[in-house]
């Protein structure tokens, strides 16, 4: 097993290799920056954990704060990773398949890799062992039973991922899978909002059971063994592991192509929707009529921007409702007047990965069209633009449709604001997108509704760029609250935009440059294939 897995590994440190040489070096340090300040957060808790845990006298005030605190441990390993669209580092199986690696060796290879969706827990986890094994008053065995924890999650997590993998390759599963993890991640808000915040303390405030994974871990760490916590902590192991030994057996057998290729009514929905296509071509002259036309039929088609399209208009609406509106329905506050302006602005955060910041990830090695065919690099990239802004309209449309069909206080005035705001922030993350597009460009595999880690540089935009980017419409929400009227507000919008048309122009110049200069590295970080392990 050792051989196979150290192969395993080798292939996929060639496979790394072979790119980061052509890679750019200013991205690998801004990753490891990002790093750095991201994982030092969760050293700190990490520190603390092994702080309290090493004092005797704390014992006593941890047996009711660590069940809950190892129930949030159990959550964000399992739930985090969902919420956020990524399965962080897996096994390719299709590349494995056809070397005599037995399923058992395969399988623990994938549990192992579980551990990329669960760093931070990982991490406050060795640090409470370091506590307790420190702590005087705190037997040896002890440590063991959070040991035996983190295997549960392991498990548990084996078995989510090829679950998800599996049911969003279904065309007709996907949206309602979609749904329910909306659902799922907006239950705390919808929680609050239907006033059932007195429920849940009293959950949370009652003795936990005996019964649950976190409650027996709980116990057996603090010294307090028991044949009861232990059958308990070992029986959800167990299930666990038949459950992600299940999972991944039966994604072993599973044919994504044949899978997606289900239904037999794909030619009538693309011809009922043909026309809708083909709005771009009657409207600007080919070639950029039919690149913007080739852009829409590709993103409506790809599972990565359908699951975040669909969010857009459905998380963030649920997410934002409680906050702009409370139990007692519309008040007069900043998130309440302009609670469709935020939510538009949501959307755009989660539509930036794929509409701005690496608009040829989806082209991959196909990238390589644009610099034989001939058509300009100025016309592709306003192509790909106007592709955006028609994907952010439907955006807006759709947010605006479903507020009108919950009755939540919607206006022209409102919707008209909407558009405005969202038109100034857009010119402005096409203009620093269009940059990154060429100096930052990642493969990016559109079958694959969940994403796998982001890139530092592309942390970074979203830690830097997007905030920067929201400050001219900030000014203009500042110009309405000091001089009281709505001229002010677009009046400080309408320099902004002539501000980010300046800066949309000149951003798309030195990009047609950067494209001329950084030919063969683009296409060769882009023509980058994955290793055997997926990360």
């Amino acid at each position: 097993m050792l051989n196979q897995i150290r192969a395993i590994l080798w292939a996929q440190w060639r496979s790394f290799r072979n790119y980061f040489p052509r890679s750019n070096k200013g991205s690998a340090f801004f990753s490891s920056v990002l790093a750095a300040g991201w994982y030092a957060i969760f050293v700190y808790l990490a520190s603390l954990a092994a702080y309290l845990l090493a004092r005797p006298e704390e014992l006593e005030s941890l047996r009711k704060i660590l069940p809950g605190a190892l129930l949030l441990c159990l959550l964000y390993w399992q739930l985090v990773p969902v919420l956020m669209a990524s399965l962080g580092s897996s096994l390719e199986i299709k590349k494995l398949l056809v070397y005599p690696v037995p399923a058992g060796q395969l399988f623990g290879l994938e549990v192992v890799l579980r551990i990329s969706t669960g760093i931070e827990m990982c991490l406050v986890i060795a640090g409470a062992i370091v506590g307790l094994l420190i702590n005087p008053k705190v037997p040896l065995w002890a440590p063991v039973s959070l040991a035996i924890f983190v295997a549960f999650n392991l498990f548990v997590s084996a078995g989510v991922r090829d679950l998800l993998v599996r049911l969003l390759a279904r065309r007709r599963v996907r949206e309602i899978v979609v749904f329910l993890l909306v659902l799922i991640a907006a239950l705390p808000q919808l929680l609050l909002f239907s006033g059932s915040e007195g429920r849940v303390r009293r959950f949370f405030a009652a003795e936990p059971s005996a019964w649950w994974p976190w409650t027996a871990t709980a116990q057996l760490t603090l010294g307090k063994f028991s044949i009861a916590a232990a059958s308990t902590l070992l029986a959800w192991t167990a299930a666990g592991y038949f459950f992600g030994r299940w999972q991944f057996d039966r994604g072993l057998r599973f044919d994504s192509a044949a899978a997606a290729a289900q239904g037999s009514s794909a030619r009538q929905r693309a011809s009922r929707l043909d026309w809708f296509f083909r709005i771009p071509t009657l409207l600007f002259p080919d070639p950029l009529g039919a690149l913007i036309e080739k852009e829409l039929r590709f993103l409506s088609r790809a599972p990565r921007f359908r699951l975040v399209f669909v969010m857009g208009f459905s998380f963030g609406l649920l997410i934002w409702a409680p906050m702009a509106f409370g139990r007692a329905g519309f008040r007069h506050s900043l998130l309440g007047d302009n609670y469709l302006t935020f939510v538009a602005v949501y959307a755009l955060l989660l539509l930036s990965d794929a509409l701005f910041w690496n608009c040829f990830g989806f082209d991959r090695a196909a990238v390589q069209i644009y610099f034989s065919a001939p058509v300009s690099m100025t016309t592709v990239l306003f192509g790909k633009n106007l592709a955006a802004g028609f994907v952010v309209i439907l955006e807006i449309l759709a947010i605006s449709l479903v507020c009108a069909v919950l009755r939540l206080p919607l206006g022209a005035a409102q919707i008209a604001e909407t558009f405005a705001v969202a038109g100034v922030l857009s010119l402005f993350l096409l203009a620093i997108g269009n940059l990154s597009s060429l100096y930052n460009p990642r493969p990016v595999n559109p079958a694959k509704s969940f994403r796998t880690a982001t890139s530092g540089r592309t942390q970074a935009l979203l830690m830097l760029a997007f905030p920067i980017s929201l400050i001219p419409v900030a000014m203009a929400y500042l110009a309405r609250y000091a001089f009281h009227t709505e001229l002010a507000f677009f009046a400080v919008l309408l320099v902004a935009a002539m501000l980010g048309v300046l800066l949309y122009r000149f951003a798309t110049e030195s990009a047609v440059k950067a494209a001329g200069e950084r030919k063969e590295q683009l296409i060769a970080a882009l023509g980058v294939g994955e290793g055997p392990i997926e990360s």
